[in-house]
């Protein structure tokens, strides 16, 4: 169990590693061994190949079940669902696209392979695993060697342990099996990205450069007369110039999906005035009864509290901040409150009931005992006891019962913030009480468990508050009130063009969004929005919703479809007024650029006018020159000064934000010496960066569908 709870306390760190995997988790194996269901539902497409939404929802469940047994919790939030749902989706189409790429190229992940990166053991997946060397920390081949025998020994030795134990083993079988198929999945991926990478190849040329722009430095002197120096009024742009420059650049306005400009009203139902009264009221009242209350557990249950009371003394800097900002003006037993609390508008009354030191980590082992029944399991861990209390070595009495009994740190992190039922308030407090090497035979539930302390280090203060925190709801009254009047609106307002032009007159602030993608998952950024999404993609351009409640049972919406987007180029009209300033700009750069026809120096350059000038110092072609005079980065002049002569004045230059004349007046290198090998290294890493970018080539290629909305 020490191992899966090294897992636990590594879960994070492991869901992120696995979250940036390029292609994680979906192993190709995993997928057909899917079955067809009967009444299939698809829900999306790549490379011509169906997706059906019961496969789909077998693989979120397995990798739920990951991240449940990493993170120690029996459930998911619905943030972390829609998280799960995205990440198993990408993961499952940048496998099947880079499975594609790599059966052509007849790129393959051998079993060998394989067992030369776990023989390694250097791979980011396999070092986040509890099967690592407690003194190096590095990845110990050998203990996983050991645990996958075990595991495979299971089925013959099963009827003789715990139901804990064997469900612990196949937790760990799940988990192993979950990180070789990623480990495969992610070799494949780094193959083929090895061999896009390698045709992006260095040399000593290319690395003599890359130097050559990083170190010389060039100081000039800039004059520029801006763009915003020119009248918009004096340049005119038509709209066949306006087609042309779209149909030179139309791939850059190309979408991979419909997305549709939409129109919304969300209503936030707030609490009243009278809702306020009403638990101020209920707070004081209950504020009054907690110097007296006994059972202080089920007490604050009953109170509606949003913080739950906790036996165990904890950190004060665990409890929200209004709560641990007062906790030391307030004396043991003494009640504070009721008071308001803005940040989170809720009202507050707490009662401290205890201030302890206690030890902020401990070092501790113990021997988990079951039998058949109780009484067989108390007997048999009152032998164990007394065996140990009699000199019997631990470890090998562990051992006997296919346990380690090694030691391991318990942190406050742990269990401070958690709710913690009676048992778990039971084992933490016999840790926290218990004393150096001392044996504690412990019964919980049907399990007894043997602990014994080994250290403590870091004592803090920690207090055991009562805490009565409740946030100021709306009644069903104040509902009611918003839903009748919105609901009214919303039926006489049933055309766009009349929400547009009632919505402020009605006191309703009309929103809107464009280019909005049917796997966002949620309206205008509220929750329980997923049936308004449907009826976005299944409605007609000027469409008006229905009424939908939505969020936490708190807020109402209406929305409307203003205008869709086809997947395809985008529509000239969309894009215009883009181009126009792209066209304008350069219109005024060519007009400048006339003025400026003929200077020959830096002061005749400053007295054209709006004209402005700058020192610019440590110009190099590696980087963006930032320009303070027209506020603006102007990579071009890097590029000039790195190949201008000292002394002379340039041509007029067309930048981002204005046409600029240069003159070169110091160059220098910094004092990096060239290495080759560092370059040319360095280098090698940038085209892998680059070659990772393929993946967007793929994904437009495959025509890849996404039509989770319809189900999910």
């Amino acid at each position: 169990m020490a191992t899966l709870q090294k897992i636990r306390n590594r879960g994070p760190l492991l869901v992120a590693v696995i979250g940036i995997a390029l292609f994680a988790f979906v192993a190709g194996d995993a997928w057909k061994a899917i079955q067809p269901h009967q009444g299939r539902q698809d829900i999306g497409e790549v490379n011509g190949e169906t997706v059906s939404a019961q496969d789909y929802q077998a693989l979120v469940d397995e990798y739920t079940e990951v991240i449940k047994m990493t993170q120690g919790t029996t459930a998911l939030n619905d943030d972390q669902l829609t998280q799960v749902k995205d990440q198993v989706w990408q993961s499952y189409i940048n496998n099947k696209l880079i499975e594609a790429e790599a059966e052509k190229l007849g790129l393959k992940v051998s079993d060998a392979e394989i067992q030369d990166v776990i023989e390694q053991g250097v791979h980011p997946l396999l070092m986040q695993t509890p099967f690592r060397n407690p003194q190096t920390g590095a990845f110990d081949k050998d203990m996983l060697k050991k645990f996958l025998v075990e595991y495979a020994n299971l089925g013959s030795t099963a009827n003789q342990l715990p139901a804990q134990y064997v469900e612990y083993y196949q937790q760990m079988g799940t988990f192993w099996n979950f990180i070789e198929k990623t480990l495969k999945q992610s070799l494949l991926a780094e193959k083929y990205q090895s061999l896009i990478a390698k045709s992006l190849i260095s040399n000593p040329v290319s690395a003599e450069d890359a130097f050559a722009s990083r170190s010389q430095q060039t100081d000039v002197l800039v004059a520029a007369i801006p763009y915003s120096s020119v009248n918009d009024s004096t340049v005119t742009v038509s709209n066949d110039e306006i087609k042309a420059l779209y149909n030179k650049k139309k791939e850059a306005y190309k979408q991979l999906m419909e997305t549709r400009n939409i129109k919304y009203i969300d209503v936030l139902v707030t609490p009243s005035e009278e809702d306020r009264a009403e638990v101020l009221n209920e707070v004081t009242e209950y504020a009054n009864q907690l110097a007296t209350a006994t059972d202080m557990a089920n007490f604050i249950r009953t109170t509606g509290s949003v913080i739950p009371f906790t036996e165990v003394a904890i950190n004060k800097a665990v409890y929200p901040s209004d709560i641990a900002t007062r906790i030391d003006s307030v004396k043991i037993g003494e009640v504070y409150g009721p008071y308001y609390n803005q940040a989170d508008d809720s009202y507050n009354a707490m009662k401290v009931m205890a201030k302890e030191a206690i030890a902020d980590s401990i070092q501790f082992r113990q021997i988990q005992v079951y039998a058949e029944t109780a009484d067989k399991t108390k007997t048999l861990a009152d032998s164990i006891y007394t065996a140990l209390q009699g000199g019997a070595e631990f470890a090998k009495i562990a051992e006997i019962y296919g346990q380690t009994g090694e030691s391991t740190w318990m942190t406050a992190s742990n269990y401070e913030g958690a709710t913690l039922d009676a048992d778990n308030a039971k084992y933490i407090k016999a840790l926290i009480n218990g004393k150096k090497n001392e044996l504690t035979n412990l019964e919980l539930g049907q399990v007894n468990v043997i602990l014994q302390v080994l250290d403590k280090k870091a004592v803090k203060d920690k207090y055991q508050i009562a805490v009565i925190k409740r946030p100021v709801e709306f009644s069903k009254e104040t509902y009611n009130k918003a839903y009748n009047e919105f609901s009214q609106f919303v039926a006489q307002n049933t055309t766009l063009d009349k929400l547009v032009e009632n919505a402020e007159e009605s006191g309703y602030r009309l929103l809107e969004r464009a280019d909005f993608r049917n796997n966002e998952h949620y309206v205008g950024g509220v929750k329980s929005t997923r049936e308004a999404l449907k009826w976005i993609f299944e409605a007609n351009e000027g469409e008006v919703s229905p009424l939908y409640e939505c969020g936490e049972n708190n807020h109402m919406m209406v929305v409307a479809v203003e205008k869709i987007n086809p997947e395809g180029y985008r529509n000239i009209n969309t894009v215009a007024d883009m181009l126009r300033m792209e066209i304008l700009r350069d219109k005024k750069a060519a007009k400048i650029m006339a003025d400026m026809n003929g200077v020959s120096s830096i002061e005749q350059a400053k007295g054209l006018a709006n004209a402005v000038n700058d020192t610019i110092k440590h110009i190099t072609f590696g980087a963006p020159t930032y320009v303070g005079i027209t506020r603006a980065s102007e990579p071009v002049l890097g590029a000039v000064a790195s190949k201008s002569e000292a002394g002379k004045v340039s041509a007029p230059i067309k930048g981002n934000a204005g046409v600029y004349v240069m003159q070169v007046i110091n160059k220098e290198n910094n004092a990096e010496e060239f290495n080759a090998k560092n370059e040319e290294t360095a280098l090698n890493s940038m085209a892998t960066r680059f070659a990772s970018s393929f993946i967007n080539d793929l994904y437009e290629r495959a025509n890849v569908k996404d039509d989770r909305y319809l189900y999910f």
